[in-house]
């Protein structure tokens, strides 16, 4: 078996982008979480796919879809606010609804609206697999918040 923590700080050697995902949850509270395991999976249909853990996983799993926020650099304190288990994520923070009511954060580079279309164990996290029904970005040419290491940077 592999050591977790030497797991860990090999991983770390690969630079990640920045996310934060959010949803509703059964009660239709937003909930959400910081993320750096994102990816998209597949142009058609347009699916993109997250790895959650800890105490926001039921909310994703209630099936009302997420959506995923690129943050830009400048925005490390909305990651390491949305990073905090215990605190309400949402306090403070300025959001709207969008489809479907999921909770979108203001000032990302793009957001992945989505229903969810999968959804899997994968040891300590859950995989979430979305379908993509509506996208924003903006070409403003802000860079891109990234994840090196322990620490953030622009990309």
């Amino acid at each position: 078996m592999i050591d977790s923590l030497e797991f860990r700080r090999a991983a770390a050697h690969y630079p990640t982008g920045v996310t934060v995902v959010t949803t509703l949850d059964g009660d239709g509270r937003p909930v959400g979480l910081t993320a750096n395991s994102f990816t998209t999976v597949s142009l058609d249909p347009p699916l993109v796919l997250v790895c959650v853990e800890g105490n926001t996983v039921p909310a994703f799993d209630s099936g009302s879809g997420f959506a995923v926020h690129v943050l830009a650099a400048g925005q490390e304190g909305l990651a390491r606010h949305f990073a905090n288990p215990d605190i309400d994520r949402f306090q403070g923070v300025e959001w709207s609804s969008g489809y479907k009511g999921l909770p979108l954060l203001s000032g990302a580079l793009a957001i992945f609206e989505c229903d969810l279309h999968e959804a899997f164990d994968g040891g300590d996290h859950r995989i979430f697999v979305g379908e993509v029904h509506r996208v924003t970005s903006e070409e403003s040419g802000r860079p891109a918040l990234g994840f090196f290491r322990g620490g953030y940077f622009s990309v």
